[in-house]
């Protein structure tokens, strides 16, 4: 699985118009304080320097005008100017109060960033579409001595066993994914669901990237008890069906069903009236219906030789 996304070239996010990155930005939701202080207790404890930041596939800039915060300087890089049209309109400064700089770079590359200049490096939910043997090599060549790189993601979100009728709800939504979104999977999609277990690290490349130690190399597991994103796990199925449409094979669904798409026969539109028939049949009073999941997310962190 590991060489299945070398070279890949993540098309949907890149495309994004300001309109879209716009969208995805207001319905994302932000990550829990908690995991930020795990990146930045890590990254402090291991001798880690508070100078400049940069957010890798920052999107909107959701994860990078958190950690900004913490840092003299702060640059979010992504491909897609629709997503950096977005977050520059968003802003957001450091602890210096100097603005973020948002730049146009692919992970792979990192060419606007100067060679040892780096002490944290962030990737939010993104390295799942990166051409992950070049990205570290260029990771390499950013960060200083002693550097981070820390990765997360929140892995298969799942019906909470808490929400009426989460047996067939979960069941539902594989149906959903299984009947609609299949051919809209790319191998990114599956690495994320399978929580980065197959994510190609620094010293399992074909040729590895020496720079990184596994012996300092630090995974964290959510469990289902502990927040991963900052609202909570229960939310409004308004809510729900606006996230669940910034999915990228949901993007792509939609692109390539653009008759259907915003109609009642929008299959996420169908998978929300399942839902709701579901719950109703549990008890709950229409209009009353919210969704629960499960999120086990992940984190993974990694230090440059000194």
């Amino acid at each position: 699985m590991p060489n299945a996304i070398v070279g890949l070239k993540e098309k949907t996010f890149t495309a994004y118009t300001p309109a879209q990155g716009a969208h995805y930005a207001n319905s994302r939701p932000d990550y829990h304080p908690d995991l930020y202080r795990s990146v930045l207790d890590h990254h402090r404890s291991t001798a880690g320097n508070f100078t400049t930041v940069i957010d890798v596939g920052c999107g909107p800039g959701l994860a990078t005008r958190q950690l900004a915060l913490h840092f003299d300087h702060a640059v979010g890089l992504d491909p897609s100017e629709g997503m950096l049209s977005t977050a520059r309109s968003l802003g957001g400064v450091t602890s210096t109060s100097e603005p973020i700089q948002y730049q146009r770079s692919a992970a792979e590359d990192l060419e606007t960033i100067s060679e040892g200049s780096v002490d944290l490096i962030t990737i939010a939910n993104a390295a799942h579409w990166f051409d992950m043997p070049r990205f570290w090599v260029s990771a390499a060549r950013a960060l200083k001595p002693g550097g981070t790189v820390a990765i997360w993601g929140p892995g298969e979100i799942r019906a909470h066993p808490d929400m009426p009728n989460a047996d067939a709800i979960q069941n539902a939504m594989e149906k959903h994914r299984d009947d609609h979104l299949l051919p809209y999977f790319e191998p990114g999609n599956w690495m994320t669901r399978g929580r980065y277990v197959d994510l190609p690290l620094p010293w399992t490349l074909d040729q590895p990237v020496e720079d990184f130690q596994e012996s300092q190399f630090v995974r964290k597991d959510w469990v289902p008890e502990e927040p991963f994103f900052a609202v909570d796990v229960e939310m409004s199925l308004d809510q729900w069906e606006k996230i669940t449409a910034t999915s990228s094979p949901e993007t792509r669904w939609r692109q390539a069903n653009p008759d259907l798409a915003g109609t009642e026969r929008d299959i996420v539109k169908v998978l929300r009236k399942t839902v709701e028939r579901l719950q109703q049949e549990a008890g709950v009073e229409a209009g009353k219906e919210k969704v629960k999941g499960t999120v086990l997310g992940i984190l993974l962190m990694f230090k440059k030789r000194v």
